[in-house]
């Protein structure tokens, strides 16, 4: 008997590496893949959204804009057609959360550096003082690579309207004046079908690891 079960030890385990494996397949195949959420305007913080579209509970999209870039150039939506896209909200003069969010943003840039079906969008909330030149100075401060990261800034109501209305991350600033804004720390996601996808706070790492992550989820279902 013995001798038979040491005749038989490759047979049993090719048999058990073949039943793992068997088993390994089919705990892949039943475990459901993670999904990211289609986010609309009734899902979101009241406050984030603008009062005209909170009642929205499905087919959300970012819609057309039109902003000019830290080099003068003109940035559509167009330019993010077919893009998986990371937006935010900041201004080059804030010295509380933007430096770290800004920091942070470049962790994404360098993680996609070479993935040009990744890119980022930051819109200055300070247009006024946010010119085309000084959009420039603080992209290069910041290690910004024109290829993947617009710095944007424009007409205040249009930003205004698409924080409000399209990112849903914005907060109201002084009522008494007009299209004010108090951006927040979030970073908006948004898949190949200008969906939100995810909302993620642009000032701690662990956040920014988590966006990372959803991100090459994406990719992974293009």
């Amino acid at each position: 008997m013995l001798r038979y079960f040491k005749q038989s030890r490759i047979f049993f385990l090719v048999l058990a590496l073949f039943s793992g494996i068997i088993i390994s397949l089919f705990y892949t195949a039943l475990t459901p893949k993670k999904t990211l959420p289609i986010y609309n305007p009734a899902d979101v913080n009241p406050e984030l959204v603008d009062s005209t579209v909170q009642f929205i509970r499905k087919y959300h999209k970012i819609p057309a804009f039109s902003f000019v870039n830290q080099n003068g150039k003109i940035i559509t939506d167009k330019t993010y057609d077919g893009k998986i896209y990371v937006a935010d909200f900041f201004f080059t003069t804030c010295g509380s959360i933007c430096p770290r969010m800004t920091n942070n943003m470049a962790l994404v840039q360098q993680e996609f550096l070479h993935d040009s079906r990744v890119m980022l969008l930051s819109h200055t909330v300070f247009p006024e003082t946010d010119s085309v030149a000084v959009l420039k100075r603080y992209a290069l401060e910041k290690g910004v690579d024109d290829r993947k990261w617009n710095l944007v800034t424009g007409d205040k109501k249009a930003i205004y309207s698409l924080a409000r209305k399209s990112y849903l991350a914005v907060k109201l600033g002084k009522p008494s004046e007009l299209y004010d804004m108090v951006h927040t720390e979030n970073f908006v996601l948004v898949d190949t079908q200008k969906r939100v996808r995810g909302f993620y706070d642009g000032t701690k790492k662990e956040e920014i690891d988590r966006l990372i992550t959803d991100i090459k989820g994406l990719l992974s279902e293009e």
